[in-house]
């Protein structure tokens, strides 16, 4: 399809706008003057963010109607587009449903080129475009995937519990290389996580150079040999996880894999990939429907199926769509439940508290992840970071470090290596803990294990200390007949009562007992 559509905006586009995006196109007849905006323009110099191409202005059936096309999102319809003394005024949004649409302007300069300005995401553009020819319509064709029609997957064994691992995100965002994630591999075996459960160790955005010329990806100059990198992984124990996104460009402005999924399947699995991160992104301004959404995951999916190597398939689009209800049906072995998490209590409360997908979307083989592990990375107190991984290992999410592996304190290492925690993570009946009551800032979470023994735990998201009553009932038994602390590694004589819990903090215990009737 080319950039410019010669008679009407992309019928895909103008079925999926009126339910993606806080407006419509415009209905308005289009007003005398506007001849001479009429046309293709094309820009000749745009930064790489959104990596303008060039837009179109139009009258079809008697209405004005336009196109914007990006690297990032491909064509863009303009909404609301009216011209007023010879100025365009329209709406672009990027599918992003957090952004608001924003207003831009074009009208032509005495120089006889076309001044655009606007918005879009965080990018203020303020370009001048020429006018353009249907050759260069050709030259700049943005050429649109096709998806495939809707057909569930079965599952496929893998991630019968949740993933554990480190990714490099929140620590190096995109500065990573090859020399530091064979550092960390190093650290990872060296300091017992690998054995305490931590194999996958997935570089995030940052690591994809160009496509050749027959449209393979190659890694950038930073890892000079992927397929090396993932050797020298896998004879330490380890697995290797990469990321991309089902758009063009990646978050951090990277290649993605739009009209590639096949072909970056099949390089991926060659190179020896055990995990994909596939990360939504530029795909917000493709994928306007939840529909459309969807088919982009499932056409990864389908395309890691086909490699047959095992993959674990991590969807990242940030909770929308329900997704836990059809993530599975796509090849998905976890999927975000939220946006980014960042090194704070507030923000990683909000997200493990109240943002942590339903339980009943969870279960072996597929996962609500409430985003990666923060502990170690300096923004909490350790007790913080005991809450982080207890309210992570009662909701069944996955265990991804964060931090830099090779200068973190034996207390963050004490509790990323807890055994009887990383146990209540990984217990293999699979159900997520729920919320059983909450008093202001005090919260009571309860998991039931496969051994009939109930994970039990009181958070206080409060400043200052806190007492709680806590009771079997809580844990849904008659009585407490047995309890031990896990941070502790001792039994407890706790049976029932009220306990102290220090701000920020938690008092966790795995108990046992009669059940109580239902």
């Amino acid at each position: 399809m080319n950039l410019f559509p010669c008679l009407a905006l992309p019928l895909s586009l103008l079925l999926s706008v009126g339910t993606s995006s806080p407006a419509a196109l415009s209905t308005k007849p289009a007003a005398k003057g506007t001849g001479k905006l009429q046309g293709v323009w094309v820009f000749s110099q745009a930064p790489d963010y959104p990596g303008l191409r060039g837009l179109q202005l139009q009258v079809k059936e008697g209405r004005l109607v336009g196109t914007l096309t990006t690297d990032w999102y491909g064509p863009m319809p303009m909404h609301d587009l009216t011209v007023q003394d010879g100025v365009a005024r329209f709406g672009i949004h990027n599918g992003n449903p957090r952004v608001p649409m924003k207003t831009w302007t074009a009208q032509i300069d005495p120089d006889g080129q076309l001044h655009v300005v606007g918005d879009l995401w965080y990018e203020h553009v303020d370009l001048k475009a020429r006018k353009g020819t249907g050759a260069d319509a050709s030259r700049f064709a943005f050429k649109v995937a096709p998806l495939p029609a809707w057909s569930a997957l079965k599952p496929d064994g893998l991630a019968q519990t949740p993933p554990m691992g480190w990714s490099s995100w929140n620590k190096f965002a995109e500065k990573i290389d090859d020399a530091t994630v064979r550092a960390i591999a190093d650290r990872m075996v060296s300091s017992g996580l690998r054995d305490a459960g931590y194999v996958y160790v997935n570089i995030d955005d940052g690591w994809q150079g160009t496509r050749n010329a027959n449209g393979v990806l190659q890694p950038n100059a930073h890892f000079p040999d992927m397929k090396a990198l993932a050797d020298y992984l896998h004879a330490r124990g380890l697995k290797l996880g990469l990321y991309s996104s089902p758009g063009p460009k990646t978050c951090a402005g990277f290649e993605g894999s739009y009209g590639h999924v096949e072909q970056d399947a099949r390089t991926w699995a060659a190179w020896g990939i055990d995990y994909l991160k596939y990360d939504l992104c530029s795909g917000e301004g493709h994928f306007l429907t939840e529909e459309s959404r969807k088919a982009a995951y499932l056409a990864m999916g389908q395309a890691l199926r086909r490699t047959g190597r095992p993959i674990v398939y991590s969807l990242c689009q940030y909770g929308r769509d329900q997704v836990g209800t059809w993530g599975r049906e796509v090849g998905g072995h976890l999927w975000r439940t939220t946006g980014d998490i960042t090194d704070d209590y507030k923000t990683m409360a909000e997200i493990g508290f109240d943002r942590n997908g339903r339980a009943e979307d969870a279960g072996p083989g597929g996962w609500n992840d409430p985003d990666m592990l923060e502990v170690g990375n300096g923004g909490m107190s350790l007790e913080a970071y005991r809450t982080h991984m207890s309210l992570w290992a009662i909701s069944a999410a996955p265990l991804i470090m964060g931090h830099d592996l090779r200068s973190m304190s034996d207390g963050v290492l004490d509790l990323l290596t807890n055994l009887e925690v990383i146990a209540i993570d990984q217990d293999p009946l699979g159900r997520q803990g729920r919320r059983v009551r909450r008093l202001g800032d005090l919260e009571v979470w309860s998991r039931p294990l496969a051994d009939g023994s109930v994970a039990l735990a009181a958070f206080n998201r409060g400043t200052t200390s806190a007492i709680v009553d806590l009771q079997p009932q809580d844990a849904g038994l008659k009585r407490i007949d047995r309890a031990r602390d896990p941070w502790a590694h001792q039994e407890s004589d706790f049976r029932g009562g009220a306990i102290t819990v220090p701000p920020h903090g938690v008092f966790l215990l795995r108990v046992n007992g009669p059940r109580a009737a239902s």
